[in-house]
């Protein structure tokens, strides 16, 4: 990809996440979504198939940043789960108001199967620390589950409590299992 493709591409990103801090992701249109990045229809079907196209590459862009750069270099105690998904938190909420405009509305379910399959790497290195006599797909289903219900409840509670205590609260309900 070129400067100028990185450019425009860049400038769609932008404006959805903007459009994502003010609306509802249905509410959105590709009309909205160009006349905020100043590019044309052509140029917006040339990098994105449809607006769902766009969704699952910001998706894959959030996830990529939080699960493969950050959190595999992650500088915490590189066995501590708890310090991990506040990682994974913190990052939520610094993009606090796209995070309310995909969950909020029918985007939401892409935006959790996305999660889900990031995280299923994340549990899976964590497995062997669990004392349990349940098949290994049975506790990883639950904790990716548990984990991106959290998430929900967290956002459903307008993030207030810090992403340190949610995470607690998470590795508290899981501990006692």
């Amino acid at each position: 990809m070129d400067r100028r493709q990185k450019k425009t591409r860049e400038s769609i990103f932008k404006a959805f996440s903007l459009l994502l801090e003010t609306n509802r992701y249905e509410h959105i249109t590709v009309q909205d979504i160009i006349d905020k990045a100043d590019i044309g229809r052509s140029t917006f079907y040339t990098h994105f198939e449809t607006k769902d196209m766009l969704l699952k590459e910001v998706c894959h862009d959030i996830f990529a940043h939080i699960f493969d750069n950050e959190l595999c270099s992650y500088k915490g105690d590189k066995n501590d789960l708890q310090s991990r998904l506040a990682h994974i938190l913190w990052h939520f909420k610094e993009i606090e108001k796209e995070i309310f405009g995909i969950l909020a509305s029918a985007s939401g379910d892409l935006f959790i199967g996305y999660l889900k399959e990031n995280l299923n790497l994340l549990f899976k290195m964590y497995l062997a620390d669990f004392k349990t006599d349940v098949p290994a797909d049975f506790l990883l289903n639950y904790l990716v589950g548990s984990f991106c219900e959290t998430v929900k409840w967290w956002v459903n509670n307008k993030m207030t409590e810090p992403p340190e205590t949610v995470a607690n609260y998470f590795m508290a309900v899981i501990e006692t299992h």
